[in-house]
C-alpha cells in the first residue's frame, strides 16, 4: 500500500470543485486516509516547497525557459534574467504565494501505486496540456502566458506528490500520523 499527498490549491476550493475531485480518486480505488481544510501557514509552505532543493528549482528554471520560448516570450524582458535559478527562486515564491490566498484542502490518498495513479488522474501541470479526462484537463484554464505575465503561479487545482519519497517528506509536513487512519 502506497500513500500520496493531495492539496486541493485554493482555486479548486473557491471554484465549489472539492468533491467531484475526491470522487474521481475514489472511484479508481484511492481510500481517503486523511483530510482537512487548513489555510496554510508560512512555515509549513516553506518547508513544502523548501528553497535548498535546487535541482527542482534549476528545473522549473528550465522548464520556465522552455515555455517562455514556445510562447515567443523573452524572459529577460518579463522577468529580468535568463538564469534558470534565479527565475526557479521566483517560481517558488509565485507557489509560496498561490497556496496560502486561501483555504486549501490537504489529503493523503493511499492505495498501491498510489503516487502514479494520482499523478495520471490529475494531468499535466500546464492546464493546456493537460489530456481531457484529467482533472486539471477538464476543470483548469489557466495558462503558462497568463501566469507568467502576471509574475504569479499557475492556477492549476491540484498538488500531488511527485514520488513515493517527495511523498513520505511532505505527509508529515501536514499530517500527524494520528491523522491518519487505515481501514
Amino acid at each position: 500500500m502506497e500513500q500520496t499527498l493531495v492539496i486541493l490549491k485554493p482555486d479548486a476550493v473557491k471554484r465549489n470543485l472539492m468533491g467531484e475531485i475526491i470522487t474521481r480518486f475514489e472511484k479508481v480505488g484511492l481510500k481517503l486516509a486523511a483530510v482537512k481544510l487548513v489555510t496554510a501557514k508560512k512555515e509549513i509552505v516553506d518547508k513544502h516547497y523548501p528553497k535548498d532543493r535546487d535541482e527542482l528549482w534549476f528545473g522549473i528554471g528550465n522548464k520556465t525557459l522552455e515555455n517562455y520560448e514556445n510562447l515567443g516570450m523573452d524572459p529577460i524582458e518579463s522577468l529580468g534574467t535568463s538564469d534558470p535559478r534565479e527565475i526557479g527562486k521566483m517560481v517558488r515564491v509565485w507557489l509560496m504565494d498561490y497556496i496560502m490566498q486561501g483555504p486549501v484542502l490537504v489529503m493523503v490518498l493511499e492505495a498501491p501505486h498510489a503516487v502514479e495513479l494520482v499523478r495520471k488522474l490529475a494531468g499535466h501541470t500546464l492546464p493546456l496540456l493537460a489530456a481531457p479526462g484529467t482533472i486539471r484537463g477538464d476543470y483548469a484554464y489557466d495558462s503558462s502566458y497568463l501566469a507568467n505575465s502576471n509574475k504569479r503561479a499557475i492556477e492549476n487545482l491540484v498538488h500531488a506528490s511527485g514520488t513515493v519519497e517527495e511523498a513520505k517528506y511532505e505527509i508529515p509536513l501536514w499530517f500527524t500520523p494520528s491523522e491518519i487512519h487505515s481501514y
